[in-house]
């Protein structure tokens, strides 16, 4: 194994503090350096991937179908126009509908499949599984594109997950846990952002000053070394993780700083408060986030579900993109919404669902806005019902390569791996999304 140095211990989160040790051993240190990219500048600096775990259901949210008849539409039979002509979206999502100036709707994705462990891994990945790899995801790619070992100096780890993994598959796959995403954990609508490893329940900011103290104090042994390079790299690995817990690391998740009528503004819930702390990880250069909202598995009683739910997710996307760009950060910040795939366009009425929704993977919508993506257009196009793509199809891989593109990443550059194969940072980019970027 090798030896650690202070972008390692960065890239874990907290390794100085935790203790925690990476296996280097599927990677040499030259292998983990990517060869230059070949793709475009880059017009985007960082993404926002804002999943929603469970999958939406495409006709309540950003494909309605207001002619299908009650046994499609249900009671959301009135979807809304919104700031650009053409493009209406779900009645419960009023706010988003007066920014739609900013994103575009993808309504022809498709992958076929409707098994969320495995329509997952491929919305993540742009791969399908059963390939004898486990592929990283795209957080995973940009931590390493654009993470420490391509010159990010942040004390905050390149890629974030607000706030708790999404756990179907492992998102760094073979690139190793040197590029496995830090989940922050916590609430970040509570009073005080409990940051896993950051900021600990019940121990205040002065009493951890006064624990390194007492430790300093006690460390004759490190003061002995003092000139020793080994030692001092060990003390400057330290130094950094103490100011990730109680300098200007922890800083960013302090969202007591914010004006409340912002906050309020972004909805005080989970959802609304993680899009404000992604804005602010944006503002430090952090350049993948991703906000885990899940709970859109919708079996039954889809229609109670999504009068809770939209208004929720509407409020925090609306404001986040209005916020983004009033600080002139939406232009290099790509925020892009999607779940693993939408939900069946006919509606189960009976016993035990009740008005509910199934899993359904031949066609569904996904957002995607700023960051190099033009805002007010529609790609692609579903039936007269929802149930399959009439026009256009999009696959993850299409989704990806584009973000990929504009964040200066070459999707069809090489991609290193523990084979030592020709693999591309993506496959096939026949149906990159040219017509938005």
């Amino acid at each position: 194994m090798e030896k650690l140095t202070r972008r390692d211990i960065l890239r874990l989160g907290l390794a100085g503090a935790a203790g925690l040790v990476v296996d280097r051993s599927v990677f040499a240190r030259s292998a983990n350096k990517p060869a230059a990219s070949a793709a475009k500048a880059a017009k985007a600096k960082s993404v926002i991937e804002i999943w929603l775990s469970g999958g939406p259901a495409h006709l309540d949210t950003f494909d309605p179908k207001p002619k299908a008849g009650n046994d499609y539409c249900g009671p959301l039979n009135n979807p809304i126009a919104t700031n650009v002509d053409g493009i209406i979206i779900s009645e419960l999502m009023p706010l988003l509908a007066k920014q739609a100036d900013k994103y575009s709707i993808i309504r022809s994705m498709t992958h076929r499949n409707n098994s969320h462990e495995t329509a997952t891994y491929i919305i993540k990945t742009g791969r399908k599984p059963g390939e004898g790899l486990v592929y990283p995801g795209a957080g995973s790619i940009v931590s390493l594109f654009k993470g420490y070992d391509r010159g990010y100096k942040g004390l905050i780890p390149p890629y974030i997950v607000l706030t708790t993994p999404e756990g179907r598959f492992t998102e760094e796959g073979f690139l190793g846990p040197g590029y496995k995403p830090f989940a922050t954990g916590g609430d970040p609508s509570q009073k005080r952002f409990m940051v896993s490893g950051i900021i600990a329940e019940g121990i205040t900011d002065q009493r951890q000053k006064n624990r390194r103290q007492l430790l300093d104090s006690l460390d004759t042994l490190g003061k002995a070394m003092l000139g020793n390079p080994q030692f001092e790299k060990q003390e400057e690995s330290n130094e950094n993780a103490y100011n990730l817990i109680l300098g200007e690391g922890s800083k960013v998740f302090d969202l007591s700083v914010e004006k409340q009528e912002l906050r309020t503004q972004y909805g005080m819930n989970k959802f609304g408060q993680s899009c404000l702390a992604a804005r602010r990880l944006v503002e430090i250069g952090v350049p993948y986030i991703t906000i885990n909202y899940g709970g859109w598995d919708s079996h039954r009683d889809n229609f109670p579900f999504m009068r809770r739910k939209l208004p929720e997710m509407d409020r925090g996307m609306a404001t986040l993109f209005e916020d983004l760009a009033a600080r002139g950060l939406l232009e290099t910040t790509i925020v892009f919404c999607i779940g693993e795939f939408g939900r069946t366009p006919k509606i189960l009425w009976e016993a035990p669902w009740n008005g509910g929704r199934n899993h359904f993977g031949n066609c569904f919508s996904a957002l995607v806005g700023g960051g190099g993506f033009k805002g007010g257009r529609i790609v692609g196009s579903s039936d007269e019902r929802g149930e399959e793509v009439a026009d256009r199809p999009v696959l993850a891989q299409d989704l990806l390569g584009s973000i990929f593109e504009l964040l200066g990443i070459d999707p069809d550059g090489p991609l290193p791996n523990p084979r030592g194969t020709d693999l591309k940072v993506m496959p096939s980019g026949e149906g990159r999304l040219k017509e938005i970027m």
